[in-house]
């Protein structure tokens, strides 16, 4: 089983500055509410509750304003300040005393996944017990990402980073499950071209021990990278289309510790206090 979970909130964000000059992107709002949410529910919904947020360094304070421990959440949320960015299996060796005899799962903080049956997806990958599982998402521009060639079973056969040639429509979205040889394996791991640690490379190591799971997202599912200006526009409007139409909230931290009976209607009650006059908490009143 899967009780810790670490989202990767570092990164410099240059590709939307100047704004990430002053706050930390995923400090950025998608819609109505900090794109830090939409990750961390993800871990919510999958049941995990004692999360390591990884930071770049002198933001910390910035987190801590909006989410300071998780106590009002009923998890438990402890930082991580990196100094330079090194490549996603950085947040395992940053992770180390964190992750300790257990086994963990990663979600990048820019990603953003939404769907019907989420929740049983989740709850399915949680269950890992041993080697590594990913969710793969089908896409219409692979190129752009790390693939996954799967034969009639089902079962990966390759995984291409950026592929120059269509090998597949699968990728590799930015929620991932390990157990605890995570590490071990990211320790072994040798920086690329650009100098940094590649996940494609972590994910081969438990490929070529044949301990590599899948999970598809299915059709009706969404998976948003909100790497760029653009990418944050057309999230919050995915975002804005489904709550306006059908009155829920996606992302709701509150919403989701409530349901898992983590927190009960006093924590609520102070949460509308913390927020304010505001449509988020005029959404949180109708919890009580």
């Amino acid at each position: 089983m899967i009780k810790k979970g670490i989202v990767l909130a570092g990164g410099m964000g240059t590709r939307m500055s100047p704004l990430t000059k002053a706050v930390n992107k995923q400090l950025l709002p998608i819609y109505d509410k900090p794109l830090i949410f939409y990750p961390l529910s993800i871990l919510m919904l999958s049941k995990i509750k004692d999360i390591l947020i990884v930071v770049n360094k002198g933001q910390l304070n910035q987190y801590k304003k909006i989410l300071p421990n998780g106590r009002n959440l009923g998890i438990k949320i402890t930082y991580i300040e990196q100094s330079t960015p090194r490549g996603l299996p950085d947040a395992f060796l940053l992770g180390e005393r964190f992750i300790g005899n257990e086994n963990v799962a990663l979600i990048l903080g820019d990603n953003f996944f939404y769907g019907q049956n989420l929740s049983v997806t989740l709850k399915n990958c949680t269950k890992l017990n041993r080697g590594s599982k990913i969710l793969l998402h089908r896409v219409k521009n692979p190129e752009n990402y790390g693939v996954a060639k799967l034969n009639k079973r089902g079962k990966i056969t390759k995984i291409v980073e950026k592929p120059k040639k269509l090998i597949s429509n699968y990728a590799v979205t930015g929620l991932y499950f390990f157990d605890n040889k995570v590490v071990k394996y990211s320790k072994q791991l040798k920086p690329s071209k650009r100098g940094e640690l590649e996940i494609i490379d972590l994910i081969k190591k438990y490929h070529s021990d044949k301990n590599l799971k899948v999970e598809f997202l299915g059709r009706g599912g969404a998976w948003l990278d909100t790497g760029s200006i653009e990418d944050f526009y057309k999230a919050s409007s995915f975002v804005s289309s489904i709550e306006n139409r059908q009155g829920f909230k996606i992302a709701c931290l509150e919403e989701i510790s409530f349901n898992n009976k983590w927190i009960n209607k006093k924590e609520i009650k102070k949460a509308i206090k913390f927020y304010g006059k505001c449509s988020y908490s005029n959404y949180l009143k109708n919890l009580i």
